[in-house]
């Protein structure tokens, strides 16, 4: 700094004594001053420094530097919301038995089987119905439903005039009569039919609930896909779903949409869009509304273009009525010290709004989501009006608030460096966190592969009695490949917002995905069927990797999907798991647990050749109780272990008897 200040009065200098010149009129002023400010530059910013860092800095870099790194650390932590991550231990002991995964039913029930591509293909050849219907993404939440609190895969069903017969792409088509999509396609995370392909909770055309959320206004007019304008209430019928060998139609009553009746507007409107059509059609009546900016991102962009938008809207259906949540963020590149995202190019964010689109209608709500931030609190002051508290959100929507991904991948990415507190520890990066390494595929599996994405789960986490929704990330050392610590999100509106860092003793080994993955393409019995099935015309699919934390240990789960080399309908066929050095591979998840811990179970040793009827009652409660978890029998599994309980209870006071 006293470099920069010097070079800035030997400019100011040099100025002055230039205009000076123009009264003194001799070469050498403007000679000196060039010489004072270009060669000052060179030996003071490139000189000076190089001397300054060598001969002062780096004999004591540590000492020199650690202000500042303290700076570093304490204002990158709280530019990205890191400093109030809660930090606990978390004991990875081995001691995973059937009475804690029949504790944690609600954790074991929502581990989530199905991915987002082959769920997706699999949706579009059961449920798009028609060629010019499209599921653009899929999205993942929790509803409260009869059977428990459940997580959920969802998808909209968007129409897209694109895909309609090419001789039935005609104006009147695509902007007056095909306008909207229709309803929802939603199933639960792991169940699926014996077919290997999902159940379904909504479904068909129009919604048919089957154990999901009712419908009452399917029709979907704003959304994700790439919607031009189209023109409601006009003398033709708008197509509203296929109905057996007829059609059904409707017309549109939303509030949005902008009057085009009368000619002047009709005019402006065909110049806007350099369309004629606007002008000389018939159909338009005095009643006709244009719906404009359908997309739902860029119509956000258009009302609040300050705001940075999250990559995944998703899909909430509260009271009948289907509704995007889009998160949004408020960044800086600004705040002192902060380092910044190599990637993004801020240094400072918060997810500090919750948008809220109706589907229908296009109504756009904007919550603010953390009033603490001073960049939404100065908007909230210019647009008093635009803005609402997040208590203003009606109660059934606010269960559907989500842990932004984009967001907690930034805050993770920063936190493998900056949860060292210690400047001696940051400086040396004696403790650096990667995200984990998993193969792209199964005919990857010996390639570099690619960094594991977070994902949200139902759990419930250690110390805390109610599951609950949270989005979650394992962490590994940097170049190695055991797991080093977990990350969570907590997304339920109790706890909403609060960030845990669960770390692992340094002492153990706790395999990583990837080292996991390693395990699973060695299992002979695993990596045979797998070759089988790709000689026999079918293309195997390996799903990816979760970690699931149950009680104080870890299970690892992978889904297995068999696709026709000529068909584009992925079933899934296998369930692999991992626990402690075993791995298995079943049918279903039950199958799969069950296998894997009565394989972990130890063998009985008769006591001195006797054998006492109470042993034989045990492990007859014990077989069963295996059966009733491989058939998902929870309450007949608990069942059993509750009368196994007394009699192991007995067996272990007559040996301590015996013994005595």
């Amino acid at each position: 700094m006293p470099v920069l200040w010097l070079l800035a009065a030997i400019a100011a200098l040099a100025s002055v004594a230039s205009l000076a010149n123009m009264r003194w009129r001799t070469h050498r002023v403007p000679v000196i001053s060039l010489l004072a400010v270009f060669g000052g530059s060179f030996l003071l910013l490139f000189i000076y420094p190089a001397l300054f860092e060598s001969l002062y800095v780096k004999p004591s870099e540590l000492q020199r530097e650690t202000p500042y790194i303290e700076h570093s650390l304490a204002l990158t932590r709280a530019a990205y919301g890191l400093d109030k991550i809660e930090v606990t231990q978390f004991p990875a002991e081995e001691d995973l038995d059937p009475a804690t995964l029949a504790a944690n039913r609600a954790t074991i029930d929502n581990i989530r089987l199905w991915d987002v591509q082959p769920l997706m293909d699999t949706y579009a050849q059961l449920q798009e119905i028609r060629t010019y219907y499209k599921f653009l993404s899929v999205d993942i939440d929790r509803y409260q439903l009869s059977t428990g609190y459940r997580q959920v895969m969802l998808s909209a069903r968007e129409l897209e005039p694109a895909l309609l017969p090419a001789n039935a792409q005609t104006w009147v088509n695509q902007h007056l009569l095909f306008t909207h999509g229709d309803g929802v396609v939603m199933s639960p995370v792991t169940e699926k039919s014996k077919e290997g392909l999902p159940s379904f909770y909504l479904r068909d055309i129009p919604p048919v609930a089957n154990g999901g959320p009712s419908i009452d206004e399917p029709r979907i007019y704003f959304g994700e896909g790439e919607a031009g304008y189209v023109i409601v209430k006009g003398s033709l019928p708008e197509f509203d779903y296929p109905k057996g060998m007829e059609n059904a139609y409707t017309t549109y009553n939303g509030r949005d949409g902008v009057a085009v009746g009368n000619i002047a507007r009709r005019a402006l409107f065909a110049w806007r869009f350099a369309d004629l059509n606007i002008l000389l059609t018939s159909y338009i009546t005095h009643a006709s509304r244009i719906l404009l900016y359908r997309n739902i991102q860029e119509r956000v962009s258009k009302i609040a273009p300050f705001l940075a938008l999250d990559h995944d809207p998703y899909m909430a259906v509260s009271h009948g009525r289907l509704l995007w949540i889009q998160d949004a963020y408020t960044t800086s590149r600004w705040f002192p010290y902060s380092k910044a995202s190599t990637d993004h190019g801020i240094n400072y964010i918060r997810n500090a709004v919750k948008i809220v689109i109706d589907a229908y209608d296009g109504t756009v709500n904007l919550y603010v989501s953390d009033p603490t931030d001073p960049i939404v609190r100065t908007y909230v002051q210019i647009f008093p009006t635009s803005f609402k508290p997040l208590s203003a959100m009606p109660l059934d929507l606010q269960r559907h608030i989500r842990y932004p991904e984009d967001l907690f991948l930034i805050q993770a990415q920063r936190y493998g460096a900056y949860h060292m507190n210690s400047p001696e520890v940051f400086y040396n990066r004696e403790d650096l966190w990667n995200f984990p390494r998993v193969p792209a595929s199964i005919d990857e599996a010996s390639a570099q592969g690619t960094t594991m994405a977070p994902y949200y789960t139902i759990m419930r986490l250690p110390g805390r009695r109610e599951p609950e929704f949270v989005l979650m990330l394992p962490m590994v050392p940097s170049q190695r490949e055991n797991m080093i610590a977990w990350l969570a999100a907590r997304c339920d509106s109790d706890e909403y917002g609060k960030l845990i860092a669960y770390t692992f003793p340094k002492e153990k080994l706790i395999y990583g995905p990837f080292q996991i993955e390693a395990r699973i393409q060695q299992d002979t019995e695993i990596s045979q069927q797998i070759s089988l099935w790709n000689q026999m015309g079918s293309r195997v699919i390996r799903g990816h990797l979760v970690v699931v934390p149950i009680g104080n240990a870890i299970l690892y789960v992978s889904p297995l999907y068999l696709r026709s080399t000529a068909g584009q309908l992925p079933e899934l066929k296998r369930v692999i798991a991992a626990y402690g050095d075993r791995v298995v591979m079943e049918e279903t998840l039950s199958a799969a647990l069950a296998a894997l811990f009565k394989e972990a179970a130890p063998m009985a040793i008769p006591h001195e050749g006797t054998v006492d009827a109470r042993a034989r009652a045990a492990l007859s409660h014990y077989n069963r109780a295996i059966e009733r978890l491989k058939a998902g029998d929870w309450s007949g599994f608990g069942s059993e272990l509750d009368a196994l309980r007394p009699l192991l209870e007995g067996l272990a006071a007559g040996g301590a008897k015996d013994r005595r």
